[in-house]
């Protein structure tokens, strides 16, 4: 395939959040405060859905977005309690979710995969751009790590927090709130659009679509779960079931392709029912999801 497309898929993650900061306007910004369940909130404004349990022990927020929405989202918290933030976890490692690890003061806890945090504490080059993404403050760092999954008990729930192996990135948590009876799914769940999967970060779709469907039938127990995506509006299983459905179907679309010998440039002309043509409405268009599941399928051989 050209090496100019190969790179553009690897790097588009990168290009979306330069996009995004350049031509925001951040002063006509709001950011939304949604009821989700229990004790969990969701906030919306630029970039990455942020997580919220709010409650006596304070809020532990998933995601924080971007810097430049720093006192939009603490006026936004306030209208919840006024309790203080006492953990964030860091999804993975793009910038529109964790500008604000450091703009909650030096005591709150940063958790993240060991992944993760080598990404935010190391320069990431992009060889499309030329340049270098250089790595965060040591203050915004995660300053907790864990292997596969851990816990935090707070505001009355054990709150779950499991790691996803090279799915979205290398670096992927997903949060369960058993209690609420919610799942925050990062950057794994688009709604309903066609994923980033971070090629060059380690990510692939073929796993994605493995741990969304392992996600869906632990979930069958309570079918009433609300799922908050890593963006696009708050969701239930139906609607998680809805994007797994279209991971599958679309990959399995290409792999059959690719077995009967086609190019690259065959799969994209030939391109997608017309069911899923409304999901490359976002980031990531129809040529471009077709690219990032060929060259995850290729990477599976």
């Amino acid at each position: 395939m050209p090496k100019r497309l190969l790179l553009f898929a690897f790097i588009l993650p990168f290009l979306c959040c330069i996009t995004l900061r350049a031509q925001t306007d951040w002063s006509k910004i709001e950011v939304k405060v949604i009821k989700v369940s229990g004790n969990v909130y969701m906030l919306q404004g630029a970039g990455g859905n942020i997580g919220v349990s709010v409650g006596p022990d304070g809020f532990f927020l998933v995601d924080d977005q971007y810097v430049e929405l720093a006192d939009k989202i603490k006026a936004a918290l306030k209208t919840l309690g006024d309790g203080k933030v006492k953990f964030i976890v860091n999804t993975h490692y793009h910038l529109d979710h964790v500008g604000n690890n450091a703009s909650f003061g030096p005591d709150v806890v940063i958790i993240a995969d060991p992944n993760c945090l080598k990404r935010l504490s190391t320069d990431q080059v992009s060889k499309f751009f030329n340049r270098t993404f250089s790595a965060l403050p040591k203050e915004a760092l995660p300053t907790r790590t864990y292997k596969n999954k851990t816990s935090v008990f707070f505001n009355g729930e054990k709150i779950k927090i499991e790691h996803l192996a090279n799915s979205h990135t290398d670096g992927d948590s997903v949060v369960f709130f058993p209690r609420s009876n919610v799942v925050h799914m990062g950057d794994n769940f688009f709604n309903p659009r066609f994923p980033i999967v971070d090629l060059e970060a380690g990510g692939n779709a073929v796993n994605m679509a493995r741990h969304v469907g392992d996600i869906i039938s632990r979930l069958e127990k309570t079918p009433d779960v609300k799922v908050i995506p890593g963006h696009g509006p708050l969701t239930d299983l139906n609607g998680l079931k809805a994007y797994h459905r279209m991971l599958m179907e679309t990959t399995d679309m290409v792999r059959k392709r690719m077995a009967a010998g086609k190019t690259l440039d065959q799969i994209k002309a030939e391109g997608l029912p017309e069911e899923w043509k409304p999901w490359g409405s976002g980031f990531i268009k129809t040529d471009v999801w077709l690219t990032l599941v060929y060259n995850s399928l290729s990477a599976k051989k």
